[in-house]
């Protein structure tokens, strides 16, 4: 099979495109057939050594991917030759991951792909739609008809975001960095849509909550925005941080008052029963209809190393996949 093999952690140059067997399902797992994988900015990081690699190298990046199963052990009952899945990770980790054309999957890291997701969707469903439902409701804990922001809104993460926040009865805000992609957090249901880059966003922001402030923050730049976010929350407010680049001087007395906190928030956190309650809601919101992930483009596998260079620079609508 095709598969990119990391040999060193470095730029995305060190990605290259190899031939590599194909693995064999063990008897409780199940042989996918990628037809598209997700790009996550924590792949990027792997990459470049700026977390520790956990596998021993060479190794296949990524963990999201969808496709059809090809094979099953002779153990598991569950699936069977055909079935439409997206997963969340593979069974070899980082050795083997998901920029492939085919991945071995444990059970609990296989899910059922419904007919109206398309299989570009379904590889941009694991990393940010559980990351999505680990912040809003693990860490900040919103609750319908609070006001939330989400900092950075038209990325992966952001449109999961909006559309779980949405579901459930808050009044969401979002900022976005284009017309379009402003537009389309409106046609999600944000209350308003704000430009990040205007010097008065800010102002826009307390004015429509009437001087409130808001609730819950789901910040994806903490470097940038944390000490800003400080000063726009309500009285308990949180802000959960996603993402973040560098470092930052914040104002503790900012958080004093109003007894607001800052909350971590790390997808793997709670381990395997964090990831699996995040799936059931991801798989009740793609059936119910209000999880609708949203692709930028294409990439096709041989180009991982464009796709890492796009994802880092943050200017895509949605999801980048890659197709094998």
């Amino acid at each position: 099979m095709k598969a990119i093999r990391i040999h060193q952690v470095g730029g995305p140059e060190v990605m290259k495109l190899e031939e590599i067997p194909t693995p064999t399902p063990g008897p409780k797992q199940v042989l996918v057939r990628i037809r598209a994988a997700g790009v996550n900015p924590v792949d990027t990081y792997f990459r470049s050594g700026k977390y520790p690699v956990t596998a021993p190298l060479p190794y296949t990046p990524g963990s999201d991917a969808a496709g059809e199963v090809e094979a099953v052990g002779a153990e598991l009952k569950e699936f069977k030759k055909g079935d439409r899945v997206y997963i969340a990770g593979t069974a070899q980790g980082q050795s083997f991951g998901a920029y492939a054309d085919h991945a071995v999957c444990n059970l609990e890291q296989v899910h059922r792909l419904p007919e109206k997701i398309s299989f570009q969707q379904g590889a941009a469903l694991s990393v940010p739609y559980a990351t999505a439902y680990r912040a809003l409701f693990d860490r900040a804990r919103i609750k319908p008809g609070e006001t939330v922001l989400i900092h950075g809104a038209t990325g992966g993460v952001g449109i999961a975001a909006v559309q779980f926040a949405v579901a459930h009865g808050a009044r969401v805000i979002g900022t976005g960095g284009t017309d379009e992609g402003r537009g389309l957090l409106k046609k999600f249901g944000a209350e308003l849509a704000l430009d990040h880059k205007s010097p008065d966003y800010l102002d826009q922001l307390m004015k429509h909550t009437g001087g409130k402030g808001i609730d819950a923050i789901i910040e994806m730049l903490a470097n940038v925005n944390l000490a800003k976010d400080l000063t726009i929350l309500a009285k308990f407010g949180r802000v959960a941080v996603v993402g973040n680049r560098g470092t930052i001087e914040i104002n503790p007395r900012d958080t004093m008052g109003k007894e607001s906190a800052i909350l971590g928030v790390q997808l793997w956190a709670r381990g395997q029963e964090g990831i699996t309650e995040a799936h059931h809601a991801i798989r009740a919101g793609l059936k119910a209809g209000y999880l609708n992930p949203v692709i930028d483009h294409e990439v096709p596998l041989a180009e991982a190393p464009r796709a890492h260079k796009e994802v880092i620079e943050s200017r895509s609508l949605g999801k980048i996949v890659l197709i094998p």
